[in-house]
C-alpha cells in the first residue's frame, strides 16, 4: 500500500474514532485497503485509485464528477478504459488519428439518473489515444481501468446488451449487470461488473478469492469495490464489506463500513460479505484485471462457507429483484 493511500487511510480512522463527517465511531479500516470518500480524492476525480498509488500492477478506477457543461480530457497511457456514467449523460471522444482508424470516434452515452434506476450504455477507449469526456447536463462517471497489451478499437457498448443475471437466492439474492464481464465485452486485460443489493441482503458471499494463479480453477485478479448506498426516509445508507487472509499475498484483512463514494481494495484474500443494511439498498462496481494470459473470472469458494450454495435451490430469488432490466431496443 502506498504512501499516499496509507496517510489517507489514518486519517479516515482518525475521522471514524471521533465520529466525525456524519460518521458514528466504528471499525478501523482495515490496514489502509477501506478508503473513504474523498480521501483518495485527486484533482478533477473524487476516487483516484491507480496501479501506482494502490501498489499492485494492473487495476485503476477513477470518480469524475462533472458540472453542467463540463468536461475533462485524460491521456489513456498503457491502460484501456470504459468510461459508464453512475448518473447523468455525457459524450466520449478519442481524438488520435490511431484510434479514428482503429474504429474511434465519437460515442453519445444515454445515461441514467442513478444506478439504482437502469442499466447504462458505456464507451470503451484503448490505450495511447487521448479522450475528452462533455457532459451537457452534468454528472458523475466511473472510468475502469486495467493496464494492458493490445490495443482493442474504441466501441459504444449499448444498455440493451447488458446481460442481468440473478445470483443467489433467499437474503444471498442479488442482481449483476454484466456490461465489462469476462465473455460478454471484449477487453485485453479489464474486467468490470456492476452488483445491486437489496436492502437486509449479503452479496459477495460465500466468501471467495482470485489471488492465485491455477489454471482452470482459479485466476489471480487484483479488484477494486466502489460503493454506493440508496438513502431511505431522508437517511443515509451504510453497509459493511469484509475481507480476510488468505495465506497469499498481503494478509489483506478489512472490517469497513462503507458508505456512498467509498472504495475497498482488494489485492489479495477472501472477500465478502458485502451486507446492506435493512431499508438501504447496496450497489457496488467491481473493477478487476491480472497478469494471468486469459483473461477470466475463476474463484475459490472460503472452504468454511461454501456449503450456503447448497441451499439456494430450496430458496425463491428476493422478489425485489431484478431492480430493474436492460432496456429493449437495437444497439447503435
Amino acid at each position: 500500500m502506498s504512501a499516499e493511500f496509507a496517510d489517507a487511510a489514518v486519517a479516515a480512522d482518525d475521522r471514524t474514532a471521533r465520529g466525525g463527517a456524519g460518521r458514528p465511531a466504528g471499525p478501523a479500516s482495515g490496514g489502509g485497503f477501506h478508503l473513504a470518500a474523498g480521501r483518495a480524492a485527486d484533482g478533477p476525480y473524487a476516487l483516484d485509485v491507480s496501479p501506482e498509488k494502490a501498489g499492485w500492477g494492473h487495476s485503476s478506477l477513477r470518480i469524475l464528477e462533472l458540472p453542467p457543461g463540463g468536461h475533462h480530457s485524460f491521456a489513456t497511457g498503457g491502460s484501456e478504459w470504459i468510461v459508464l456514467p453512475l448518473s447523468g449523460g455525457c459524450t466520449v471522444r478519442t481524438h488520435d488519428a490511431e484510434a479514428a482508424a482503429d474504429g474511434g470516434g465519437t460515442f453519445e452515452l444515454a445515461g441514467r439518473e442513478s444506478v439504482f434506476s437502469g442499466v447504462t450504455d458505456f464507451a470503451y477507449v484503448p490505450r495511447d489515444a487521448r479522450v475528452r469526456i462533455d457532459s451537457r447536463a452534468g454528472g458523475r462517471f466511473a472510468l475502469t481501468g486495467a493496464r494492458c497489451e493490445r490495443r482493442l478499437p474504441a466501441r459504444h457498448g449499448a444498455a440493451c446488451d447488458v446481460p442481468v443475471e440473478l445470483r443467489g437466492t433467499g437474503t444471498c439474492s442479488r442482481q449483476v449487470n454484466n456490461f465489462g464481464a469476462a465473455g460478454v465485452f471484449e477487453c485485453d486485460r479489464l474486467i468490470a461488473v456492476e452488483v445491486l443489493t437489496p436492502g437486509g441482503n449479503w452479496s459477495s458471499y460465500p466468501p471467495h478469492k482470485h489471488d492465485e494463479c491455477r489454471p482452470g480453477e482459479e485466476s489471480e485478479l487484483e479488484e477494486i469495490y466502489y460503493f454506493e448506498i440508496a438513502a431511505a426516509h431522508g437517511t443515509a445508507g451504510l453497509g459493511y464489506q469484509r475481507v480476510t487472509p488468505s495465506g497469499h499475498g498481503r494478509g489483506t484483512d478489512v472490517l469497513a463500513e462503507v458508505r456512498t463514494g467509498d472504495a475497498v481494495l482488494i489485492p489479495d484474500g477472501w472477500h465478502g460479505p458485502s451486507i446492506a443494511a435493512p431499508g438501504h439498498d447496496m450497489y457496488y462496481l467491481n473493477v478487476m484485471a491480472g497478469p494471468g494470459e486469459k483473461r477470466e473470472w475463476l474463484i475459490c469458494d472460503h472452504p468454511d462457507h461454501g456449503w450456503i450454495r447448497a441451499t439456494w435451490p430450496q430458496q425463491p430469488v428476493d422478489p425485489r429483484l431484478p431492480l430493474y432490466q436492460a432496456p429493449a431496443g437495437d444497439p447503435r
